[in-house]
């Protein structure tokens, strides 16, 4: 239906004498073609004569009632109009409008999917949380989003690939290792463990778990390890692991173990959260400065070669001031360990060579102004910096009983991520995550989102699905087969479903602008509207004891309407109820 009709503004377009090829093309770039807010002004409308009149300094009415005229004449419509200060309102034929029905039914699942993203493959890197604990509730907004824009771009033609990106090779690794080991050798360190340490139960469950499988040694001398350590929290842990690692053969061994044991609790959240990932990227793959053709050490190399990265006072610094960044940044230490910084240059790196059209990440709102550096060592490395498209988040805020929940995991005092899915649900907890465009201010109340109530969105679209889902099995019940055509929708004898009509046509155009904007949201906001559309109709209606004719076309209209809901809910991870 919009193609037609821009079809038809693109010939009008082309046959104006005094336009030339560029003035189109932005005229076609500024200009839109929607549906309407109301049935009264008809079915589509478009801007294209007052973005083509200022373009041409020219009266945006009179070309309005040129273009409406020719496509009038063309006879595909059944009425078209000039309107206000340059729209144009097209009506549709009635069976061109009432065919989405028939366009939905024949196969649901393919309705509003596109193949503008054929041949472009795009890589989504999300959570990427340090694996040193359990997810928190701070995760989850990014972990549904990430997977949630994921498949978005997969209906609209784009290959996708999602990736966690494991730091499994800093500091924070450390300070979870020195806890696991405190916690194995608690009898030894007695009533000692470091302040800075990793407190969560957790801990004690992988100390535990550690020990039934591992022999471990004893500690002959523990003033070995606590003597002497410094006052400040922070150096205190690191004296410790220094320390540990000096004294102790098993590090490595507790390492791994608490390591991939995290990992795996991760890994096991996500799989609640329905988040998957296509793969699983550990920083230590990167290699360090010693090896001379690890990746790290290729990256940096790259960088020195184009004058970019630099030595001063011993370390290696990148040049990041034609980026726009406020100050130059450490890529490798005085002692020849690499920033975290490094990491992540070597890591974009890999992922440009590996030949994506579009690299997406997901970051917290914190690391805004990361952005900025990691753009200069992409251009710096010879790429295009406008592959990468970062999108921030801002961690959710969630009140429970009226009290904020805490995130924190380094106190071992958390709400997490598996807490979550168990209160409210996968699909409540994601619709909610979703509800708002992902860079503002969020505040979820729990309770609300297990309410039955009509200010609980989740549940109001949920209704909507149950309650189509309930009068489709009621006329299965009566009737051997589903009706085969809308009749009095199509005659237009029975024009009461139009308002449903139009509200599903919306769904396409909702998608398309969701995957452009990376946008979720969107299609949030487009169900709730449809919702809101069902209900007011059913309301109205007494829908079961319809004529048999009109009952047959409402049955065909309002399985079009569920199966639009199901696939938006699907778009976002939800699984859509078939009873409430």
């Amino acid at each position: 239906m919009i193609q037609t009709i821009n079809e038809q503004i693109d010939k009008f377009l082309s046959s104006l004498p005094e336009i030339n090829n560029s003035q189109i093309i932005s005229i076609k770039e500024r200009s839109a073609t929607t549906l309407t807010d109301d049935l009264k002004k008809g079915h589509a409308t478009s801007n294209v004569c007052m973005i083509a009149a200022s373009i041409l300094k020219q009266n945006p009415k009179d070309l309005a009632v040129k273009l409406a005229s020719i496509m009038e004449k063309s006879e595909k419509y059944e009425n078209v109009e000039s309107a206000g200060p340059g729209f144009i309102n097209v009506t549709l034929k009635r069976e061109d409008f009432v065919s989405t029905i028939k366009q939905i039914n024949d196969n649901p699942k393919e309705f509003g999917t596109s193949k503008d993203g054929e041949n472009k493959s795009v890589q989504i890197e999300f959570v990427s949380a340090n694996p040193t604990g359990p997810l928190h509730v701070g995760h989850g907004r990014g972990a549904a989003y990430g997977d949630a824009i994921g498949r978005i771009l997969s209906s609209c033609g784009f290959r996708v690939e999602k990736e966690y990106y494991i730091n499994d090779a800093g500091r924070q690794i450390d300070i979870l290792t020195a806890s696991v080991y405190v916690r194995i050798h608690q009898d030894s360190f007695k009533d000692f463990f470091p302040k800075n340490a990793y407190k969560g139960s957790y801990i004690e469950d992988i100390a535990k778990a550690f020990k039934k499988i591992n022999s471990t040694k004893s500690i002959r001398d523990i003033h070995l390890y606590t003597a002497q350590l410094p006052e400040d929290d922070e150096k205190e842990i690191d004296a410790l692991v220094f320390r540990i690692k000096d004294f102790d053969s098993q590090w490595s061994d507790i390492k791994d173990f608490a390591l991939n044991s995290v990992l795996e609790t991760i890994k096991e959240d996500l799989k609640l959260f329905n988040v998957s990932f296509d793969h699983w990227f550990y920083e230590s793959s990167l290699g360090d400065m010693a090896d001379k053709n690890s990746k790290i050490s290729l990256a940096i190399e790259t960088l020195k070669s184009k004058k970019l990265a630099f030595e001063e006072k011993g370390a290696i610094w990148l040049d990041t001031s034609e980026s726009g960044d406020d100050k130059n940044r450490v890529l490798i230490r005085e002692d020849e360990r690499p920033t975290y910084f490094a990491s992540d240059v070597a890591y974009h790196k890999n992922k440009i060579d590996r030949g994506f059209d579009k690299l997406i990440n997901v970051w917290g709102a914190d690391h805004h102004g990361y952005i900025k550096r990691i753009e200069a060592s992409i251009s710096g490395l010879g790429f295009n910096k406008d592959k990468l498209d970062v999108q921030l988040v801002q961690f959710a805020n969630l009140f429970k009983d009226g009290k904020k929940v805490k995130m924190s995991t380094r106190s071992g005092d958390f709400y997490s991520l598996k807490d979550l899915i168990q209160d409210i649900g996968t699909d409540a907890a994601r619709f909610y995550y979703l509800s708002k465009q992902a860079d503002q201010h969020l505040d979820f109340d729990l309770n609300l989102a297990t309410s039955d109530s009509k200010e609980n969105m989740f549940y109001y679209i949920q209704y909507a699905h149950a309650r189509i889902f309930s009068l489709l099995g009621k006329y299965k019940n009566s009737n051997t087969n589903m009706p085969s055509s809308p009749d009095s929708i199509i005659n237009g004898s029975y024009k009461k479903c139009d308002k449903l009509i139009h509200e599903i046509s919306r769904y396409p155009s909702i998608l398309k602008r969701s995957s452009l904007s990376l946008h979720p949201h969107l299609i949030i906001f487009y169900l709730k509207d449809l919702a809101h559309t069902f209900h007011s109709f059913y309301n109205d209606n007494p829908v079961l004891t319809e004529s048999e004719e009109n009952l047959d076309s409402i049955i065909l209209c309002l399985d079009a309407v569920k199966s639009v809901i199901a696939n938006g809910f699907e778009l976002l991870g939800i699984e859509p109820m078939e009873k409430m």
